[in-house]
């Protein structure tokens, strides 16, 4: 066992567990699967527990009739009795705990009786601590799921409720009536990256020997806006005033006026095009300790309707890079572009750490910054996971974009997300999609019930690619960037390159998680006349001309590669 991933094998069975943000990936792999096997069923022993407890599966073999046809209420069944028609699953816990959790697999099979009989089972254990590196790096996502069965199941689903969870736009977040939306609502869908922005707000406002620097490109979220304001005179900010965020009713400049009035120290300002960065600098009697960036805005569609992540370095190195970015954005913006800041690559590792390097933008070109990505990618050779917002607007010719496009024509394992994917045509070897943009479940069913559309705006938001996760030569590039060449060029952004698998597994977990979601429902919202989801039985017994696992034993497949991928 090391500290993100862990494996066990009982027989024919192999389960192996990957540490996620707050989650674990569960994988399982099975030698010359019997005829009757019919799935897993997963259990979970929490930190603290004395009892295995079933995860839940959304399909069964067989609804109450009360639930059939017509699903319109989810439902969920132990998998003891439902079990999983996958080879790897995700366990959101749905409390996180601090200390080691064990899980254990069983194959099910079903007899021509019909019942179902348990054969070979393992049990491993793994730590879902909170901090990938203590001391040094912390990563957090959004949820992103505001359009999904969780959060309907838990906040609600009606016709209207978009808005009043978050406002219609035009300058209306700051002065937004929160209250409005279910208790939690709000904390939910921003999830880890709500807890580390807000943490950090918290912590700077009651103490007063800290003081803040940040950047801030999208701001209207009521309750940062006041975070903000807390700091009062310890904060000096830099906010964006191109575009839309320029007028005097936008959300950025009502933001800057109410901190202007508590003595904050306001800077309004863009590069060539856009002040594109999310960042927060926390000083300590005037040194930078702590520095929190990447792609999440601090606004409603950044922490709650979008994918996004937050990374936040511990330690002088990050937070000091990070502190002369802003004192040069400050005082001289229009000759950033050629300074020794903007110009190379900057390495930051600490003793037992992951290498971490970070890229400035604007620069010159945008070369420096992408052509490592690029590289990365044509290189790879296991597995690629990207997630990249404007992929489908980027020009193909863009270096980053023609490195995706390349894809099409190597047999490594890869998923890719883009916000829309019109334009894209990333089609793998044996002719399958690689790349899915964002959708949601139009209509019911059964057992899923119809999903609300969050909003026609931007919600992959995300800027990250992972090569080689399971590799000691795995990569992980995000950031601010849009990795996209008029970017680097024009913006003020950041781009960060981290060497280190226990890094790129979390990435890479996201990234399934969020192919996943959109897979599903874009495949049945394909569906002409859908009525209920199934489990699969024997063919024996259902009389199917394959069984449900035969299509992830197909040599050379998406799916075969899938399994293998993950469970070994």
């Amino acid at each position: 066992m090391n500290d993100f991933t862990n494996t066990a094998t009982s027989k024919s069975l192999t389960l192996k567990l990957w540490r996620g943000e707050r989650m674990c990936l569960i994988a399982m792999d099975v030698a010359n699967p019997e005829p009757d096997f019919v799935g897993f069923s997963i259990e979970v022993k929490s930190p603290g527990e004395t009892a295995f407890m079933p995860l839940r599966n959304r399909i069964a073999f067989s609804y109450p009739s009360a639930t059939a046809p017509s699903v319109t209420t989810p439902k969920q069944f132990s998998s003891l009795q439902a079990p999983f028609q996958k080879f790897r699953w995700v366990h959101f816990p749905q409390n996180p705990k601090p200390g080691i959790y064990s899980y254990r697999v069983t194959k099910q099979h079903m007899p021509k009786d019909g019942t179902l009989k348990p054969g070979d089972s393992a049990t491993t254990t793994i730590s879902l601590d909170a901090q990938l590196y203590s001391g040094f790096l912390d990563v957090g996502f959004t949820r992103g799921y505001a359009s999904s069965q969780a959060f309907t199941e838990q906040f609600g689903n009606t016709p209207n409720f978009f808005p009043p969870l978050t406002p219609a736009g035009g300058g209306a977040g700051p002065t937004f009536n929160k209250s409005v939306a279910p208790a939690g609502a709000y904390q939910w869908l921003g999830f880890e990256a709500y807890d580390l922005i807000f943490g950090i707000l918290n912590e700077v406002a009651t103490d007063p020997t800290l003081s803040l620097d940040a950047f801030a490109y999208d701001l209207d979220e009521p309750d940062i806006i006041n975070g903000f304001a807390k700091i009062g005179k310890r904060l000096r900010i830099i906010i964006d005033n191109s575009g839309d965020h320029a007028p005097a009713t936008s959300g950025p400049s009502q933001a800057a006026k109410t901190l202007t009035a508590v003595k904050a120290t306001v800077q309004r300002m863009h590069f060539k095009s856009l002040q594109h960065n999310k960042v927060l600098i926390v000083k300590r009697n005037g040194s930078p300790i702590k520095v929190l960036c990447g792609s999440t805005n601090f606004s409603f569609n950044g922490l709650y309707l979008q994918s996004n992540n937050t990374l936040v370095f511990e330690g002088p190195g990050a937070a000091g890079l990070f502190e002369q970015y802003f004192n040069a954005a400050l005082t001289a913006p229009g000759t950033f572009p050629t300074s020794d800041l903007a110009t190379k690559w900057h390495l930051i590792q600490p003793q037992d750490g992951p290498a971490v390097r970070f890229c400035l933008a604007p620069h010159g070109n945008a070369d420096l910054s992408l052509n490592p990505v690029a590289a990365a990618i044509d290189q790879a050779t296991s597995s690629v996971f990207f997630a990249i917002a404007f992929l489908a607007q980027t020009k193909t010719t863009d270096t980053v974009r023609a490195a995706v496009d390349r894809l099409t024509s190597k047999p490594v394992f890869s998923y890719g997300i883009s916000d829309k994917s019109n334009g894209l045509s990333v089609k793998k070897p044996d002719g399958t999609s690689g790349i899915v943009s964002w959708n949601y479940l139009r209509k019911s069913i059964g057992p899923f019930a119809a999903e609300f559309s969050s909003g026609s705006g931007i919600h992959e938001h995300n800027k990250f690619v992972v090569t080689d996760f399971s590799l000691p030569t795995a990569k992980v590039f995000t950031g601010s960037s849009n990795l996209s060449e008029s970017g680097e060029e024009a913006n003020g952004d950041h781009l960060i390159m981290i060497e280190d698998p226990r890094v790129a597994t979390s990435y890479a977990i996201q990234a399934i998680l969020i192919f996943d979601h959109l897979h599903f429902a874009a495949s049945m919202n394909a569906v002409k006349n859908p009525t209920q989801l199934l489990l699969q039985k024997p063919i024996a017994i259902a009389k199917a001309k394959a069984t449900w696992f035969a299509r992830y034993y197909e040599e050379n497949s998406p799916l075969a590669r899938d399994r293998e991928l993950f469970s070994h």
